[in-house]
């Protein structure tokens, strides 16, 4: 943790916070690592998928019925 670290009270399903204790051990990082690290990748992924939105906010709209029909034709469904 470096001296930039913000302290936060986070409640855990007991046997989600089971786990991670486990977890800490088995690996000799402690907890708040694990849960940045956690949190990282999954506003990382958020990220990703913003910029893909944004790549593709000018691309034209299809409706449901389009895209099922375009899907049977490609023999996807």
């Amino acid at each position: 943790m470096t001296t930039l670290s913000k302290r936060s009270t986070i409640y855990l399903d007991p046997a989600l916070h089971q786990a991670l204790r486990l977890k800490a051990l088995e690996t000799s990082r402690s907890m708040s690592e694990i849960i940045n690290e956690a949190l990282k990748e999954a506003l990382s992924e958020d990220a990703e998928d913003l910029a893909v939105f944004d790549e593709r906010a000018g691309e034209p709209l299809i409706s449901y019925e389009q895209m099922v029909k375009r899907l049977k034709k490609d023999g996807r469904l």
